[in-house]
């Protein structure tokens, strides 16, 4: 192992780093430590397909499985610890349909926001469809001539089906910087030119993309950071891609067509035939008349009820966001504590008139005026409240009188940010190593390494290099990313480089459009973002949660600089979408080190689709604000297009941006949205001590930051899918990944993929046939399964 593998915490001069750099000139010092074939052979065991009988695990092997940080059964079984690094990944063949599915995926995403209903192109949709389109190229192609073996130089393989989708996902997600040129141009009459709009967006986006990249030993190497949402799709396409006739190989991709093609079938049923599939709620058939059977037992329709004992038969509303079958158990418990405090809280608030509860809607994220009544609310005229020089006016303030929310939407508040300071602590009491790579450039010893200016690349690689000895991290890292040792990494200093130029485009934007953001506020919307990624990244990361937090970063930017909803977008666009793209670049890494894809093939692909991505949001943005601005500016929008995404916005930028103070600060309404963050920062510590003193117990399996955020969860959306998510997740990581572990991890994520995939896939082709997505919706025949004058799942109308 070279040298600077096992490099100290001491100065290095000038000396060592000429001579460390020319002994290792393919492996820069910042990836360490080295492993040797023969030791990934022996600290890992290799997957064998054959083997369907329990007695694989020992008895100990099986009681760990459910532990937090116990995740060899799936990095090394469900997923094979081989590779072969002489398989090509860039061909033409990828980049052709990598940059036809990136322009796809930009054109949808962007045409997806301004829609009604909410539509997403998943990962796994995306991966099925470059399969379909990779094997039509490979199969029908000649491989004869110079041009033959140019678009079709051998069989499609692995690595090019993973560059393609990687290279697709991340444009399938729209940029959030459509928010802020949208309203900025349909609210304030400021329509930014195309070129100012696009470096916005990859400005914006980059940001994130070179935070995340420098986290890479936080949010990527160490086997804790399991990004549980990749497992389905390398699974799938490891299963995809077996050229095998060994029946032992066959069968996992027979099992995922036959459920592919089920899922596929059914999901017309409860999307489109038979919507009380959505929801079937016993309680609301048996009396649908009350409005409190709604609140508590409804949840069919998007704000309609908690969901309490719903069944739910629609898979793609089950996995909304994520799928229940790759949860880990730590996960699943600590979910399900919070979500039963949810309804209990949420009920416990709403009929005690908490804020007035009564006089607004159950649930709801619109912002109201503080003169309505039981039955009559009325939404805050913000527009009134926003001078011309785009400040609050707290004269028209005065006359409106301050805005108000629903309880539950101020319990979301008040619980999530008190969730993000949980997640501090957590974080660092549970994961200190990896919590302290994050921070590690903050060290006065590594800043000093930074005194060689005259080879800047290598002292910034060792800035920001591994503190922890080679044995401890030997045992912490991912066995696939001892895998990723046979490629040549990516140094620290491309990402250094993203940012940096990311930053000064930013800065340079931000007063040539005239934001009304000053330098200082963009500054602290960076280092927010970066706090957001490190911490909220690393615990989506061990946990699979999704966590969100623009409203807070909205209410943080209203404190800082208060009074300019216009300048509280940027902020937000900064920060919170840097988190946004940190954690999809973040993910995607991990998606590629499963795949074992060069780290410099993923670099220059994520960086690719990117800017396609954001260069085709804004053509398709641009063109639906030019010639729909009339029905987004409408409160009811049409069945085509909707503008509520950004009345969203632009009202949480005024309200919790502009007048955070005013609502949020001591003796305001809403002080406890603020106050909660104190006694979140020392919510994990006792668990974490009566861990610490009854290690048997199984408290490791609360995670407390997860369990705050779910506590606030039922806030928004169809919620009638709750039941069913945590009966589906039990049974699989708590009753076959513990009773039957070899077909667990053989099929389970398989599974996962499969019903992602053709859910999707049928969720996708209805939408632009009958659903309203391409033109008018069809709908169904109305009949007892499809009550479309009212909720599917036939509760009374609450709202």
């Amino acid at each position: 192992m070279p040298e600077n593998a096992a490099a100290s915490d001491e100065a290095i001069n000038m000396a060592d780093i000429v001579a460390q750099e020319e002994s290792t000139p393919a492996r820069p010092s910042n990836d360490k430590p080295t492993f040797s074939q023969q030791e990934i052979a022996d600290e890992t065991f290799i997957y064998n397909a054959d083997d369907e009988e329990d007695d694989d695990f020992d008895k100990g092997e099986i009681n760990n499985l459910h532990r937090p940080a116990q995740n060899s059964d799936v990095l090394t079984r469900t997923i094979h610890v081989s590779d072969d690094p002489s398989m090509p990944a860039i061909t033409f063949r990828s980049m052709f349909l990598g940059t036809g599915l990136s322009i796809f995926g930009g054109v949808l995403s962007a045409i997806y926001y301004f829609k009604p209903q909410e539509i997403s192109l998943s990962p796994v949709f995306l991966a099925v469809l470059a399969y379909l389109l990779g094997e039509a190229m490979s199969l029908f192609i000649p491989r004869r001539g110079r041009i033959g073996r140019l678009l079709n130089p051998h069989a499609f393989n692995i690595k090019e089906h993973l560059a393609i989708t990687i290279m697709a996902s991340a444009s399938a997600v729209s940029a959030l910087g459509i928010q802020v040129i949208s309203v900025e141009r349909l609210y304030y009459n400021n329509e930014l030119s195309a070129a100012v709009s696009i470096f916005l967006l990859l400005s914006s986006q980059y940001l994130g993309y070179g935070i995340a990249g420098l986290m890479r030993r936080t949010m990527l190497y160490p086997k804790a950071m399991l990004w549980p949402a990749n497992i389905p799709i390398n699974s799938m396409l490891e299963n995809l891609h077996s050229r095998s006739e060994d029946h032992s190989n066959r069968k996992p991709l027979r099992i995922f067509l036959y459920v592919f093609a089920a899922i596929f079938v059914w999901e017309i049923f409860p999307q489109w035939i038979c919507t009380i599939l959505t929801g079937v709620s016993i309680f609301c058939l048996a009396d649908q008349n009350s409005t409190v059977f709604t609140h508590i037992f409804g949840g069919a329709a998007g704000n309609e009820g908690l969901g309490l004992l719903s069944l739910c038969f629609d898979w793609q509303q089950i996995t909304a966001p994520t799928s229940p079958l790759y949860f880990p158990i730590s996960s699943l418990i600590s979910q399900g504590i919070g979500i039963t405090g949810c309804i209990i809280l949420f009920a416990g608030v709403y009929y005690s008139n908490v804020w007035n509860a009564l006089d607004y809607p159950f649930l709801s994220q619109l912002v109201f005026s503080n003169s309505s009544t039981a039955g009559n609310p009325v939404q805050w005229n913000q527009t009134l409240a926003i001078g011309a020089d785009s400040k609050i006016d707290m004269g028209a303030v005065a006359q409106l009188g301050l805005p108000a929310f629903s309880a539950t939407n101020a319990l979301n508040m008040m619980l999530t940010n008190m969730s993000m300071a949980a997640a501090i602590v957590h974080l660092f009491l549970w994961y200190p190593r990896e919590a302290w790579e994050a921070f590690a450039f903050l060290d006065p010893r590594n800043l000093l390494k930074l005194r060689h200016i005259n080879r800047l690349p290598a002292a910034i690689r060792r800035a920001f290099a591994n503190r922890g000895k080679p044995d401890e991290m030997r045992d912490n890292y991912d066995p696939h990313y001892r895998l990723m040792l046979e490629y040549a990494p990516c140094p620290d200093w491309w990402y250094g480089i993203v940012l940096l130029l990311s930053a000064v485009i930013a800065l340079v934007l931000i007063y040539k459009t005239d934001t009304t953001l000053p330098w200082w506020g963009f500054v602290i919307a960076a280092m927010l973002g970066y706090v957001l990624i490190a911490v909220l990244g690393a615990m989506q990361a061990i946990t699979g949660v999704p966590f969100t937090s623009q409203s807070r970063v909205q209410m943080i930017g209203g404190y800082i600089h208060p009074g300019y909803p216009v300048a509280n977008m940027y902020f937000s666009l900064y920060a919170y979408n840097a988190l946004v793209q940190g954690k999809l670049l973040a993910q995607d890494l991990k998606l590629a080190q499963y795949g074992h894809l060069a780290p410099r093939v993923t670099f220059f692909v994520q960086m690719w689709d990117t800017l396609l991505g954001a260069l085709f949001n804004y053509i398709i943005a641009n063109d639906v604000i030019k010639n729909q601005a009339t029905i987004l500016l409408s409160v009811e929008g049409t069945n085509i297009w909707s503008g509520a995404n950004l009345q969203q916005f632009n009202s949480q930028a005024v309200a919790r941006g502009g007048l955070s103070r005013q609502l949020f600060s001591v003796g305001a309404q809403y002080e406890w949205v603020t106050l909660v963050m104190i006694p979140g920062l020392f919510v994990p510590l006792p668990l974490w001590l009566a861990h610490r003193r009854w290690p048997n117990l199984g408290l490791d399996n609360i995670n407390t930051s997860v369990t705050l955020f779910y506590l606030c969860y039922l806030n928004v959306g169809v919620n009638s899918s709750i039941f069913m998510f945590f009966i589906i997740g039990f049974i699989s990581q708590g009753y076959i990944r513990r009773r039957y572990p070899n077909v667990f991890v053989k099929y389970n994520y398989l599974i996962s993929a499969a019903l992602d995939g053709g859910s999707s896939v049928m969720v996708f082709i209805l939408s632009f046939a009958v659903l309203g997505a391409a033109g008018a919706a069809v709908q169904f025949p109305k009949y007892w399964g499809n009550n479309v004058d009212g909720n599917p799942d036939r509760c009374a109308s609450a709202n």
